[in-house]
This record gives structure tokens, sequence and C-alpha cells, in this order.
């Protein structure tokens, strides 16, 4: 099957007056196009990384607040005859323990960087 290729149009019967207008379309096209490869990444990027911070700066507060609630629960409800009338040494021991016993953890978890060697 043999392809065919286009006519050849004359001087007279292209249409000359159209030509800025097609210009103008195929650099707007090109234009757009770079800027949705180019742009678009970018701004994706940027609305994930404030979403982060967004959720670690609400999680941190949350976590800071959880720590407070418990520890004036902890006050408010230790019994006086095992702890003593002032107890609040005891609600921030009961909740600085598991606190501090994660951090080890955490700490004997870590890994250092590669031996340059």
């Amino acid at each position: 099957m043999a392809t065919e290729r286009p006519a050849t149009r004359t001087a007279a019967e292209v249409d000359t007056s159209d030509w800025p207008a097609q210009a103008a379309d195929a650099i707007e096209r090109t234009v757009q196009t770079v800027r949705d490869k180019t742009t678009g990444p970018a701004i994706s990027a940027a609305r994930w990384a404030v979403a982060g911070l967004f959720v670690l700066i609400a999680g941190t507060m949350a976590l800071i607040l959880l720590v407070i609630v418990l520890v004036r629960l902890l006050d408010a409800y230790l019994p006086s005859s095992v702890f003593g009338e002032e107890h609040v040494w005891a609600a921030h021991a009961l909740v600085g323990a598991p606190l501090f016993v994660g951090g080890l953890v955490l700490l004997a978890r870590r890994t250092g960087p590669p031996d340059a060697t």
C-alpha cells in the first residue's frame, strides 16, 4: 500500500491572512505546555509541603495538649493516701516514664552515617 503525498498548493491557494493568528496560537500552545510541565509539579510540591508542615505543627500541638491533659487528670484522680497531698510529681512521673522509655528505644534504634573508609 503506497502512501500518497498531499497535494502541494500553489501560492494563490495559500491563505496568508491568518498567519499571525496561527503563529500566536502556536506560541500560546508552546508556552502553556512548558508552563504545565514546569510550574505544575512545583505548585503540587509546594501544596504537599504546606500540608505536611501543617500536619506536623498540628500533631505536635495535639501531643503536647494530650500530655497536659494526662498530667492534670492523673493529678486530680491519684489517691492521696498513696502519694500524699501534693502528688503532681507522681503524675509527671507516670506520664514522663513512658515518654522517656520511648525516647531510649528510639535512641537505641538510631543509625549513624556510614563510615567513609
